[in-house]
């Protein structure tokens, strides 16, 4: 789907293309990509790439467009995994900037409605750029918060598991955390080449922006590195605990397969076809009722000092 919008003071959606406006793609059809190929110029294996889930950030220029791709982060609960990063393609081309993106997600949703209530331009080449790296920062700041309160309720239902399945779902925290923190790393290294001016193509750009930039992408890979140790120790932890639950639960079984087999014990005696002493006595049956009962008191005694039970 293709979307135009004003650029300037006003960022307002509009119907057709006109000269420097922001052109949003998501998902785009071979129709689109035709379109944008013939309209734009933009190169075929940029549009390829971009739509290449395992695409790493990167930037390059080929005159007169510049291509950029970062990792933004991106909610997906029904995929198994749920965060991942997917690749955002940025066309910096003589008629207008292009974003293109596999999915849906809300960083250039957010990019146009910062535009709208802070009154600020777009159209500003690298400087639309460095807002776009931080804004995903901040997706990956919030989703490495909901992560680790993910994880802190994940961790209370590990203190009595005696299954894998908490594990498996730290196990895709994890992945997560693995997921932001290559990331995280491919944006800052594109964020360095456009601040030590590698590519001299690109116009400037506002310094203070950069190092706002720069300091919250450097929290994000913070974050996601110390909560991915912490969570590494973690699992570790957590797998010796269900370990002992369950040899505790294996304890408390064989206390009461012990315990019961006292009555069947005596009763097994008993009933045997030789003297006991009790053939003729009308309370055979209750001294055995009783002798079993006080021994099995006696052994669920014993077990509760050893605290098996």
């Amino acid at each position: 789907m293709i979307t135009f919008w004003e650029t300037g003071k006003n960022v307002v959606k509009i119907s057709d293309f006109k000269p420097g406006c922001w052109v949003n793609v998501k998902v785009p059809t071979a129709e689109e990509t035709d379109y944008l190929i013939k309209e734009f110029n933009i190169a075929e294996d940029f549009i390829k790439d971009v739509l290449d889930i395992d695409e790493r950030p990167r930037i390059e220029l080929d005159e007169p467009n510049s291509y950029i791709i970062l990792r933004v982060p991106l909610s997906n609960p029904n995929n198994g995994v749920p965060y991942v990063t997917v690749p955002l393609g940025i066309a910096l081309t003589p008629k207008g900037t292009i974003t293109i993106c596999s999915q849906r997600n809300e960083v250039i949703s957010q990019l146009f409605k910062m535009a709208a209530v802070q009154k600020f331009p777009l159209g500003q080449g690298l400087d639309d750029i460095l807002r776009l790296f931080f804004i995903s920062a901040s997706w990956y700041l919030q989703f490495l918060k909901e992560i680790n309160a993910q994880t802190s309720h994940i961790e209370k239902d590990l203190e009595y598991a005696t299954r894998n399945e908490e594990l498996h779902k730290l196990l895709r925290m994890e992945k997560c955390l693995v997921y932001f923190i290559t990331s995280i790393k491919g944006n800052e290294m594109v964020l360095e080449k456009i601040r030590t001016k590698k590519y001299q193509g690109l116009t400037g750009f506002d310094e203070d922006l950069m190092e706002d930039v720069t300091i919250e992408n450097r929290q994000a890979l913070e974050m996601a590195k110390v909560y991915s140790d912490i969570q590494s120790g973690m699992m570790d932890a957590f797998a010796s605990i269900i370990s002992n639950n369950l040899n505790v639960i294996m304890k408390q079984l064989t206390s009461v397969t012990i315990v019961l087999m006292i009555p069947t014990l005596i009763a097994s005696l008993y009933g045997m076809n030789v003297s006991n002493h009790f053939e003729n006595s009308p309370y055979a049956f209750y001294a055995i009722i009783l002798i079993s009962v006080v021994m099995t008191l006696g052994g669920i005694l014993f077990f509760k000092r050893k605290s098996w039970f």
